[in-house]
């Protein structure tokens, strides 16, 4: 048990070319990860850029039974290659973002035990799903947003997108929706870590709402009550199944401090009077000091 110790703080407490050598292993890992699924994205390119493009091209379908131009077109020599060469970097970094993220928790966390490793490998299985569930949320929601920006073109005007624009467009709000529903797993892992609990953040609700609703204003293409739903409402859901999830993680760190004897300072509140400051847990009354004035003095 103490050699456990030892070792956990040592690793706590690495000097500086430690945690060098060790963020350039997690850098290496994390590359050749990256460079494998690019590697796959390059080989399925056709099928990923079908995927992507079809958002725009049920948009372009509706703009021109409209009466309105609208075409994406590639205006480089060189533009085909950096297209399948951004095609299969984004596919690199969704594929290889359970090796990325578990590295990335692991040199932030360095002294981990046992079991929080076992956290670390749940959170990064949870993260994931979390991920493409964001992904899927603004592949399906992107079509709206499309049309409604591509209807403001006048029916006179051919309106040529360039490829790339197109696909950071694609890009930005893909990564702001997955990031986004990684925010509740970021609470949990909070909570987790003894940083905030679950009746702070339960306290929180109202400030909770009303930061979900500005990021998802800004996040959606658009910013029309409709798109924003889309994206505030399953991120209040998990939102409120994290504080749950943390509730019940406290309630279950309470329950083994008491079986072990220790005070549970998270359940006491901020003006409630803590048991050390009892007179008879520190050894005697202040009334017993000989030196103190007897009651009825003046």
């Amino acid at each position: 048990m103490a050699l456990k110790e030892r070792s956990a703080q040592s690793s706590a407490a690495m000097p500086l070319t430690e945690h060098l050598r060790e963020l350039r292993s997690r850098l290496v890992k994390s590359a050749i990860a990256l460079v494998a699924g690019m590697v796959v994205g390059w080989i399925y390119y056709d099928q990923l850029f079908a995927w992507l493009s079809a958002p725009f091209s049920g948009a372009v379908e509706q703009a021109r039974a409209q009466g309105r131009s609208i075409t994406l077109a590639l205006t480089g020599v060189a533009d085909p290659f950096i297209l399948q060469l951004q095609i299969a970097a984004l596919a690199g970094i969704v594929l290889s973002s359970p090796v990325w993220l578990y590295q990335l928790w692991r040199f932030i966390t360095p002294g981990l035990h046992r079991h929080e490793r076992r956290w670390a490998i749940g959170f990064v299985a949870v993260a994931f799903p979390l991920f493409i569930a964001g992904v899927l949320v603004a592949y399906s929601v992107m079509p709206i947003g499309l049309q409604l920006l591509l209807g403001f073109t006048p029916e006179n005007v051919e309106n040529i997108v360039s490829v790339d624009r197109y696909l950071s467009f694609f890009m930005r709000t893909v990564l702001v929706f997955g990031v986004g529903f990684l925010v509740p797993l970021l609470l949990v892992l909070l909570n987790f870590a003894g940083v905030v609990s679950g009746r702070r953040l339960l306290s929180w609700w109202r400030w909770i709402i009303i930061v979900v609703l500005i990021f998802a204003a800004v996040a959606t293409p658009t910013g029309d009550p409709i798109n924003l739903m889309l994206l505030a409402g399953p991120i209040l859901l998990l939102v409120a199944l994290a504080v749950g999830v943390a509730l019940l993680n406290d309630r279950r760190r309470a329950r083994r401090r008491r079986e072990a004897g220790e005070i549970d300072f998270d359940s006491l509140d901020d003006d409630e009077i803590s048991p050390l400051d009892l007179g008879d847990d520190l050894g005697g009354r202040v009334d017993d000091d000989p030196q103190a004035p007897e009651r009825g003095e003046s």
